[in-house]
């Protein structure tokens, strides 16, 4: 890569790891802050890094998408709303991020001639496994509006490479965690609860499995991806290769910070029956043979660093640990 790269869904919690990682590396990175009336960029709030430039603003707009990739190389496109459980409550708004604001970023990038467009995923768009280790082949499963709306966003971005030859990658990273992770996810509502003294952890389902990426690993996954030569038009999985339940994820983050604890059922943790993903697997071999990408981190290894940093009173201040957060 080179010339600048923008970040969309920058102040988040990957984009945020994405665009220091990009920083890291000796990259210019123009990030996306969703437009605030505070002007708080979110994640990146204090980030003074000689090369990076934030602008605020909205993928919904198409008009300023097209502004804001105007003279970049690289775009990762990962701004998105996220959360399973509020796409039961406003599903209008995930079809008008997750598609058209797609649709404008894919316009944009060819528009202003961008070498690449890494089109963010999610491993939710297969719903519970049909088979494992679930390999890019696998069906497409709109389990919740929210994977719905990531199904339609995908199909946007290839139908430009095979329309226009638009210069798009899929990548679909599975379930990522790691610091300044959102409370609605398994992991920090666990973490930070224990952290916060609470004996007594509200918790969903703990029979479903996961396959955990930290963090770290899925942003080294986008960055192999944008620079690994031909393979434009391609769907490709982030994942470990390995599951593991939240029941177990849970005991293991227990024993890490030393505490005993009871776990308790909130019901308005537990999805619909039928929109609840049972089971995720992924197969890395597509992302394992056309890159050098391999996952460093160990859910152990992970974990730790996660722990350490939702443990640090300044990062737990951050979050309410007496609310559900959808």
């Amino acid at each position: 890569m080179t010339g600048k790269i923008l970040v969309t869904g920058a102040d988040g919690f990957i984009g945020s790891h994405l665009t220091d990682l990009l920083l890291s590396e000796g990259y210019q990175v123009r990030a996306l802050s969703q437009y605030n009336s505070f002007n708080n960029w979110g994640w990146l709030e204090g980030n003074k890094h000689k090369n990076l430039e934030v602008v605020s603003g909205d993928v919904r707009d198409a008009a300023f998408c097209r502004h804001i990739a105007k003279g970049c190389d690289t775009i990762f496109h990962l701004a998105a709303l996220i959360a399973i459980p509020y796409s039961y409550v406003a599903p209008e708004s995930y079809v008008d991020t997750n598609i058209k604001g797609t649709l404008n970023m894919c316009q944009a990038a060819m528009d202003c001639g961008a070498r690449r467009i890494i089109v963010t995923s999610t491993s939710e768009v297969y719903g519970t496994a049909q088979y494992v280790p679930i390999d890019e082949r696998h069906p497409r499963q709109p389990q919740s509006p929210y994977s719905a709306t990531k199904i339609g966003a995908d199909a946007i971005a290839l139908s430009f490479f095979n329309a226009f030859n638009l210069p798009v990658v899929i990548a679909r990273p599975f379930n990522t965690y790691g610091p300044r992770q959102s409370a609605r996810a398994i992991i920090p509502t666990i973490i930070s609860q224990i952290a916060a003294g609470k004996r007594q952890i509200m918790v969903g389902d703990l029979t479903p499995t996961r396959d955990f990426n930290f963090v770290k690993d899925t942003c080294r996954g986008f960055l192999a991806l944008a620079t690994a030569d031909g393979i434009e038009g391609r769907d490709i999985n982030i994942a470990t290769g390995t599951e593991v339940s939240m029941k177990q994820t849970l005991e293991t983050i227990a024993q890490l910070m030393n505490v005993d604890v009871e776990y308790v059922t909130d019901p308005a943790r537990i999805r619909p029956s039928a929109s609840e993903v049972r089971r995720l697997c992924g197969d890395n071999t597509l992302i394992t043979s056309l890159t050098d990408w391999r996952p460093n981190f160990s859910l152990e290894q992970g974990l730790k660093e996660t722990i350490d940093w939702f443990t640090d009173p300044a990062n737990l201040a951050k979050y309410k640990t007496d609310i559900y957060n959808i």
